[in-house]
């Protein structure tokens, strides 16, 4: 009979968190451990060296995505062949699939390199094309930066250079190009006390690759801020990204103000990891929730066909 051992120590003897073994399942299914008859994990020894594996190749900048799939054995034969020596640079007539350029990504956040960060963003960008690295790079390059911040993989200063890089990387990228003045308005922000931008920044550009004139206010403004700010520049929507907390009831008191303050015909779109938690006041303030970057654009579509406000409120 095997020996099993409670998710304490499979994080003790494998070096994780037990936050993060339980993401790595929850989200990768990495491990599938057994269950008691109360529902808690238990691990054999061979999920805990598979974890280790697993941890060891993570922080050599491999990510997590692309690793959960692979055998035990394949996760060996990484660990022994690999080195943690800057990735190599890529070869443009290669393919290459876009889970390497996260892969890369993230190696260069773990490692503090801005440089080879913002230089595979932009091949990136040459090889994938602006909606291809939208959708297949910078989404889950933000995903898998919040994993990690989250289970304590990466620090709040890996997180600040990835913030600063994507940031000017996709202002750049987010220049309106020849968009007639007729274009419809849109400001991005994050409320008060919501400091993580990553989300908003992405929002930013993939409007403005969809034909709105975008004006990028920030993270964490009142909610004040944001409605003179709409006021000021003509806004037809206000978009919010909200990442975390989950719990934090300044924001429904932020969403009411702004949706107070705000002109009855703006609309007010929100999204982001932390958003379905706060859906009772979203839905009372009648905004629109988006779930995804596709469901964005197809919302941003319908908003730009719809002509009457009481139809533009509606999800």
């Amino acid at each position: 009979m095997k020996q099993l051992y409670a998710i304490k120590v499979a994080a003790r003897r494998s070096g994780l968190t037990t936050h993060a073994i339980r993401i790595w399942e929850k989200r990768y299914r990495a491990v599938v451990p057994d269950r008691t008859s109360t529902n808690r994990r238990l691990y054999s020894e061979e999920e805990i060296e598979r974890l280790r594996l697993l941890k060891g190749l993570t922080e050599l900048g491999h990510a997590i995505s692309q690793l959960a799939p692979l055998s035990t054995e394949k996760l060996k034969s990484l660990t022994v062949s690999d080195s943690p020596e800057k990735p190599k640079p890529l070869d443009f007539t290669a393919s290459i699939p876009p889970e390497q350029f996260v892969a890369d990504c993230i190696a260069s956040v773990k490692r503090l390199e801005a440089k080879n960060l913002e230089d595979t963003l932009n091949r990136a960008a040459v090889v994938l094309g602006q909606a291809g690295l939208l959708h297949h790079v910078i989404v889950p390059l933000i995903q898998e930066i919040g994993d990690l911040w989250r289970v304590g993989t990466l620090k709040a200063s890996h997180e600040h250079v990835a913030t600063a890089v994507i940031r000017t990387f996709l202002g750049n990228f987010s220049r309106p190009h020849s968009l007639p003045e007729s274009a419809p308005r849109m400001l991005v922000s994050t409320p008060a006390g919501q400091v993580h931008e990553l989300g908003a920044v992405l929002v930013a550009a993939a409007a403005t690759h969809q034909g709105w004139r975008v004006t990028y206010l920030g993270p964490s403004l009142p909610s004040e801020e944001i409605a003179g700010a709409a006021l000021q520049d003509r806004a037809k929507v206000v978009c919010l990204s909200i990442v975390y907390p989950e719990d934090d009831p300044n924001i429904v008191q932020e969403l009411r103000r702004l949706r107070q303050f705000l002109a009855a015909e703006v609309i007010i779109v929100a999204g982001g990891r932390a958003a379905p938690s706060y859906l009772g006041v979203l839905r009372e303030i009648k905004a629109i929730v988006v779930g995804d970057l596709g469901s964005f654009y197809e919302k941003l579509d319908g908003i730009r066909r719809s002509p009457l406000p009481e139809a533009q409120h509606s999800r």
